[in-house]
């Protein structure tokens, strides 16, 4: 029997890989760098560094070590309550939770699934507000941040057995409300025991990912738009001519 390659996941993983294995396994198996990508017209820094810029600078602020920043002006309360409770010793910031394939907490270094939270927030010892801050759109990432706040969820219930119930919430940053009611954060309170609903399937996923032998390319335009491979690296890359199979592999039409 095949030895599995990928040994650890994320949800950030999970989603690269269920939407194409092949480029986790250039990424984490190959181990090849991401080619730098020109800047998009107008912009100083590409989208992912803005949000990791942010996000750097909200938890100096809550540390009481930076300024506010300006992108998170619309969660300025909300902010500031975390700040408080941060100074009365209730919030832990940017936690690195590790897990076992028995779910069991573990070191975050060597863990079998690994989960990094905004804010860990006990209002009380039986109430845990679990934040995220999100930069970027929030309409067509609905699904994709709904199953991730899932999880911080259940990891949650299964770190703090004591805890009753358990909210999750995510702030859109970049995201005003809107004229017609729609809300610029989302927020998902339930009891302890329910987000435990969710381990099964998520449990199934990460053995998927986890105990692969094989990552074939699944190519497409929506799988391919993003990938930092598609230029010059993966010889799979979505064009204007399709990819066919022959035999169970993919190829390329000739002229392609």
């Amino acid at each position: 029997m095949n030895k599995p390659l990928i040994k650890s996941w994320s949800y950030s993983r999970l989603v690269e890989y269920e939407l194409c294995p092949y480029r986790s396994k250039l990424k984490i198996i190959d181990k090849i760098p991401e080619p730098d990508r020109p800047l998009p017209p107008g912009k100083t820094e590409h989208a992912n560094d803005r949000g990791t810029r942010i996000h750097n600078e909200l938890e100096n602020y809550i540390r009481g070590t930076g300024a506010f920043p300006k992108e998170a002006h619309r969660f300025e309360l909300e902010v500031n309550a975390i700040k408080r409770a941060y100074e009365e010793g209730k919030v832990s910031l940017e936690g690195e939770w590790g897990f076992d394939r028995n779910w069991q907490p573990c070191d975050y270094k060597t863990a079998w699934l690994r989960v990094k939270l905004d804010v860990s927030y006990l209002r009380t010892k039986k109430h845990l507000i679990v934040v995220d801050y999100k930069s970027g759109r929030k309409d067509g990432n609905e699904i994709k941040h709904g199953e991730q706040v899932m999880l911080y969820g259940l990891c949650a219930a299964i770190r703090e057995p004591s805890v009753e119930v358990i909210d999750t919430e995510l702030y859109y940053l970049d995201q005003s409300p809107g004229d017609d009611g729609s809300k610029n954060f989302s927020s998902t309170s339930k009891p302890a025991s329910k987000w435990l609903y969710h381990l099964k399937a998520f449990n199934n996923r990460g053995l998927k990912m986890t105990n692969a032998t094989e990552f074939p390319p699944m190519p497409s335009a929506f799988a391919c738009q993003w990938c930092p491979y598609k230029d010059g690296i993966c010889e799979f890359a979505h064009s204007a001519k399709p990819v066919r199979r022959k035999g169970g592999v993919f190829v390329r039409r000739k002229g392609q």
